[in-house]
């Protein structure tokens, strides 16, 4: 009975907050992509007054240091650690019974008909085996769904509550690979956007 490897690959991706929309995606084609990361300075807000009324925030920023993230994140991974345990504890369990099983068959210790009924348990015992890693992967998949639906309500929610004191015309999302090749560091509002996410959820759990 060959081994099956049980792999949840969804557990280990980070969390992609695909889709951040708030008014319109802008499509730019020029030089490649750069990462813009979270700096201690704290740079002046950008308003439609001061300056120009489209905006961005880095959701490769987002991913890594909103702390909702980090929590969902961490929950999604118990749960596919858990599961994976379950089933690969089956699993050895099935390979030590099938290793018994030809111990007594190469010395022909069992009768034929006994040997009939233990083989076809250990088939049925593989097939509900297989099936639960079946249904354990749809089920993290679906949670990883359900955990970037959240996100994205989240996000989006609260960005429609900020712009209503700036008045942006566009806040776009930028991220490594997306759609947007080129953003000026100048119309980057990450910090300010993660500062007030982290506070807001902070406020929550208390």
């Amino acid at each position: 009975m060959g081994k099956q490897t049980f792999n949840l690959n969804t557990v280990l991706l980070l969390v992609v907050l695909a889709g951040l929309i708030i008014l319109y995606i802008l499509f730019f084609t020029s030089k490649p992509s750069r990462e813009v990361a979270v700096t201690e300075e704290d740079s002046t807000m950008i308003t439609p007054a001061s300056g120009p009324g489209i905006v961005y925030v880095n959701i490769d920023t987002l991913n890594e240091y909103y702390e909702f993230v980090k929590v969902l994140k961490r929950n999604l991974e118990s749960t596919g650690n858990r599961l994976q345990r379950e089933v690969l504890n089956e699993q050895d369990a099935l390979e030590k019974e099938a290793a018994a099983f030809q111990q007594k068959i190469s010395t022909n210790s069992i009768t034929e008909e006994r040997a009939r009924v233990v083989y076809e348990e250990l088939m049925t015992k593989q097939q509900t085996l297989m099936e639960k890693k079946d249904r354990y992967t749809q089920l993290i998949a679906e949670q990883e769904f359900n955990m970037n639906i959240q996100l994205l309500d989240t996000v989006n929610n609260f960005l429609l509550r900020f712009n209503r004191d700036y008045q942006y015309n566009y806040i776009l999302a930028f991220r490594t690979a997306g759609e947007i090749l080129v953003a000026s560091d100048s119309l980057d509002i990450t910090r300010q956007v993660l500062d007030q996410l982290n506070e807001e959820y902070a406020s929550r759990k208390k």
